[in-house]
């Protein structure tokens, strides 16, 4: 009997490392879940879904919940917007946003990098996933802000920072300070940019906001930050770039755990764990490039 419950415990290990426990009901959890689509614009920002095993491989996981993004703020639902697929890479996206491009989109959870669609998720976490833009430089660079959500009163000025993933010369990964990113608000650009640290100051007015940035040099994922701002307001709709869906989320600061350099270092946007690129890029790659790509031909 006990070596009976040894070798039950360890196979109830094993299963628990690769993610692969049954799922029920009472294990429904909440993401938040951001998309950009194929002309570089917010169709979803921080929606938050109730994670279930939607795709029914007995775990919980990103490609759950982008399914359940589809279905719930893309008309049609997934069967129209979404698709994966398994390849010898693992499970890959093959439409997001209801583009199909040969599977080149990216998608990051709390701004690291995911390794499949395969990998877990947990509640509260934040999902951003997006549309390849530049199909032939790869040169679309992920970035994201120092918070995913705050809030303020009519009048506030708040400092934020605008960072962005990328690697250096040994495909070791960076985080990236984005200079000279024009700050967007509710769709519109202000007058506020990035300095060279990836800062500024932002003067806030009441109502609820999207914030965002674009930048003249560089192709921005763009990043989504959600401002609730107390006091007088003769509207209170929140408006992404392109979305007609968006849903409050819980104040949460992200930081990156790399080093942090200046956007023009030896850091790129070259394609990167989290990303998808054609076939024909993973050829070019060799190394510990390779190798990552290897891991993921559907994540950058």
């Amino acid at each position: 009997m006990k070596k009976i419950i040894t070798v039950s415990a360890a196979a109830v290990l094993a299963f628990a490392a690769m993610g692969a426990l049954p799922v029920s009901a009472d294990d429904a959890l909440k993401v938040n879940v951001t998309i950009a689509d194929a002309e570089g614009k917010l169709a979803v920002v921080q929606e938050e879904v109730e994670v279930t095993d939607a795709d029914s491989d007995g775990a919980l996981t990103i490609n759950d919940a982008l399914i359940i993004a589809h279905d719930k703020c893309f008309e049609g639902g997934s069967a129209a917007g979404y698709g994966s697929s398994v390849s010898q890479y693992g499970l890959g996206m093959t439409k997001l946003w209801g583009s199909e491009n040969g599977g080149s989109y990216g998608y990051y959870v709390n701004n690291a990098s995911a390794m499949s669609l395969a990998d877990t998720v947990k509640d509260g976490d934040y999902i951003n996933a997006f549309v390849y833009t530049d199909l032939t430089g790869w040169s679309d660079k992920y970035c994201w802000f120092n918070e995913n959500s705050l809030t303020a009163n009519d009048g506030d000025t708040v400092e934020l920072t605008l960072s962005a993933a990328g690697f250096d010369e040994n495909w070791n990964p960076l985080t990236l300070a984005v200079e000279g990113a024009i700050i967007t608000v509710d769709g519109e650009a202000t007058e506020y940019k990035t300095d060279a640290d990836g800062k500024v100051s932002l003067p806030l007015t009441a109502g609820s906001h999207v914030i965002s940035a674009k930048s003249d040099s560089m192709t921005l994922v763009p990043p989504a930050l959600k401002a609730e701002v107390a006091g007088e307001t003769t509207s209170t709709s929140t408006t992404a770039e392109t979305s007609t869906t968006t849903s409050s989320a819980a104040t949460t600061t992200t930081t990156a755990a790399t080093t942090t350099a200046a956007a023009t270092t030896t850091g790129t946007s070259s394609p990167k764990t989290g990303d998808s690129v054609p076939a024909v890029g993973i050829a070019a790659f060799a190394g510990i490039a390779a190798l990552v790509l290897a891991r993921k031909k559907n994540e950058d």
